[in-house]
C-alpha cells in the first residue's frame, strides 16, 4: 500500500526565499532529502534505488544523457542495465504520484495566504523516426515567420511552478508536471489520448486544484499564466474553481459587453453589445495609467488601461477583464510592440465582478512567463531531455517525464539552498564575475563536487598513481575539463 505523502521538513532552518545573502550549504543533502520524499511514487524499493542511481548519474553525465551513459558515469557500464531500461517500460513507478509528491514540496515555500502561480506553455521534443509513439508533423518553431517550416517531434504540455517574485524582479519556473499533448493524427501509443494543446493545460489546472484540496490548501488559490493558445473560449468556460487564468490575446479578439437586466418577457440575453477590438483601444484617449515593475533586476515603464468586465463568445458564464498595454517605439533602437491580456474575473460578495488582483501585481506575472522558456531552454541544452533511448510505447513519454521530473528536483533543491540570489560559487575567469543569479550550470558544478566528494565516488573517478606529482596534474585536468564543460 502506498504511504501517505507528508511535507518533507526543510534541512535548514526557515528563510527568505527571495532575499538575503546566498546560502552556502551544499546542495547535495538537500536534493537526497527531496528524493526520500517521492518514495510512495515507486511500488517497490529496488525500483527506487535504481532511480535514485540514474538521477545521480543524469546529474554527473557530460555527454548524451543516455541510460547507458548515466550507468557509465557511476562506474557501472559492467552491470546489467535491462533492469534500468525496465523502469520506464513496465509500470513500476507512478508518475501521478511522483508529480503529487513534487507538488507537496513546493507547498512549503507558499503560504496559506498566498496564491499558487504556475505557468502553462508547450514544448516540443524534435524526433527523427516516423513510428516513434507520440510524434507527428508539426510546425517547426526555427523557421522564419515568412517560411515556415514542419518537422518530426513529440508535442508536450509544460506546467511550471513560478516560485514567489523577488523584489528585484526575478522569479523562476520549475516543472511540476509534463503531459503529452499530441495531435489527432500523431503516433499513438498504449493509454495515449490525442488532444489539444489547450485541454492538457485545462486538465493540468484540474489536476492541480484537486491535488491542492487533497492537501489542505484548498482556499489556496491558484493563479496561471500562458500565451494565446490556451485562451479559446472553452478554456474559459471550462477554468476549475479558484483558478484565475491570464492569457495574452489577439488584437482583433471579438468581445462583448455584459448584458442589460432582463426587463421584459423572454429569455435573457446572454450578450451584450460588441465592444471594442484590443487593438481599438490603443487609439482611445483617457484612461491610461502608468506603473513601473521590477523584471529580472531592471525596471519597465509600461503604460495600460483596464476594460471589462468583457465576455468572449461561447464562454458567458465567465466574465474577463482586458489589459492593453501600449508599445515603446524609440529612437535608440529599443522597441516593444503593444500587448494584450485577458484576465477572468472573480466575483465579490455584492454580486459584482472585478479584478482578482492589481494589475501591476497581474503586468508583473505576465512578465514571469518568459521563465518557462528560459527553463525549456536548460532542458534541451543543458541536461538532454529527449535524449533517453526509451522506444516502447510506455517508455517514449514516460522517460521524458521522468527527465523533467530530474530538472524540477534539481531547481527545487538549488532553490531550497540559495533562493534566487547569486550562486557560492567561483567564476570561471576574470572576464565574467558570473551572472545575477544562479543557473543551471552552476547547479550541476556544485552537486558534482558534492558527488566527488562522498567515499563511494572517488574510486570510480580518482587515479592513483606511484608519483604523486603525475597524480595531482591529472586531477588538475579533469577539473579543467569539468569547468569547461559547464555552459553557463
Amino acid at each position: 500500500m502506498a504511504q501517505p505523502i507528508t511535507t518533507t521538513p526543510l534541512p535548514s532552518a526557515p528563510r527568505d526565499m527571495t532575499a538575503g545573502a546566498a546560502d552556502t550549504a551544499t546542495l547535495l543533502p538537500i536534493l537526497l532529502v527531496l528524493l526520500a520524499a517521492h518514495r510512495p511514487a515507486f511500488i517497490q524499493e529496488r525500483p527506487y534505488q535504481r532511480c535514485l542511481a540514474l538521477t545521480l548519474g543524469h546529474i554527473s553525465a557530460f555527454g548524451r544523457h543516455t541510460i547507458t551513459q548515466m550507468l557509465v558515469s557511476l562506474g557501472l557500464g559492467s552491470v546489467d542495465w535491462s533492469g534500468f531500461y525496465r523502469l520506464f517500460s513496465t509500470p513500476r513507478l507512478c508518475y501521478d504520484r511522483l508529480t503529487t509528491c513534487l507538488l507537496t514540496e513546493t507547498l512549503a515555500h507558499v503560504r496559506d495566504d498566498q496564491p499558487y502561480q504556475v505557468g502553462l506553455d508547450g514544448v516540443q521534443i524534435p524526433r527523427t523516426s516516423q513510428r516513434m509513439p507520440g510524434t507527428s508533423w508539426l510546425k517547426a518553431p526555427r523557421t522564419p515567420a515568412w517560411k515556415p517550416g514542419i518537422h518530426r517531434a513529440q508535442r508536450f504540455m509544460h506546467l511550471a511552478w513560478l516560485v514567489p517574485t523577488a523584489v528585484s524582479g526575478y522569479s523562476r519556473a520549475i516543472p511540476l508536471r509534463v503531459v503529452p499533448a499530441v495531435p489527432a493524427k500523431a503516433r499513438l501509443a498504449e493509454g495515449l489520448t490525442p488532444c489539444r494543446e489547450w485541454e492538457a493545460g485545462r486538465d493540468a489546472l484540474i489536476w492541480l486544484r484537486r491535488a491542492l484540496d487533497e492537501a489542505g490548501r484548498a482556499s489556496t488559490r491558484i493563479v496561471a499564466v500562458a500565451d494565446s493558445v490556451y485562451g479559446p473560449a472553452a478554456m474559459w468556460a471550462s477554468l476549475p474553481e479558484r483558478t484565475t487564468l491570464i492569457s495574452r490575446c489577439a488584437k482583433n479578439r471579438a468581445l462583448y459587453r455584459l448584458p442589460a437586466p432582463r426587463t421584459g418577457r423572454g429569455r435573457p440575453r446572454r450578450y451584450g453589445p460588441r465592444a471594442l477590438t484590443p487593438a481599438e483601444w490603443l487609439h482611445r484617449t483617457g484612461h491610461w495609467q502608468r506603473t513601473r515593475i521590477a523584471v529580472r533586476g531592471r525596471e519597465r515603464s509600461l503604460t495600460y488601461r483596464v476594460v471589462g468586465p468583457c465576455l468572449v463568445r461561447r464562454a458567458p458564464t465567465q466574465p474577463v477583464f482586458l489589459i492593453v498595454v501600449k508599445g515603446v517605439d524609440r529612437a535608440n533602437g529599443a522597441r516593444r510592440d503593444p500587448t494584450y491580456w485577458l484576465v477572468s474575473a472573480t466575483e465579490a460578495a455584492n454580486g459584482r465582478w472585478q479584478m482578482p488582483d492589481t494589475p501591476a501585481a497581474l503586468l508583473l506575472l505576465a512578465w514571469q512567463r518568459w521563465e518557462l522558456e528560459v527553463t525549456h531552454r536548460d532542458a534541451k541544452t543543458g541536461v538532454g531531455v529527449g535524449e533517453v533511448q526509451c522506444w516502447s510505447q510506455r517508455a517514449a513519454i514516460l522517460a521524458v517525464q521522468w527527465q523533467w521530473w530530474v530538472l524540477g528536483l534539481v531547481l527545487l533543491s538549488a532553490y531550497r539552498a540559495w533562493g534566487l540570489d547569486p550562486a557560492p560559487t567561483g567564476a570561471i575567469g576574470r572576464w565574467w564575475t558570473g551572472p545575477r543569479r544562479w543557473s543551471l550550470g552552476q547547479v550541476h558544478q556544485t552537486l558534482r563536487a558534492d558527488l566527488w566528494d562522498l567515499a563511494e565516488y572517488r574510486p570510480v573517478w580518482t587515479r592513483f598513481t606511484i608519483n604523486w606529482w603525475e597524480m595531482a596534474d591529472w586531477i588538475s585536468l579533469q577539473v579543467t575539463a569539468v569547468l569547461g564543460a559547464r555552459r553557463t
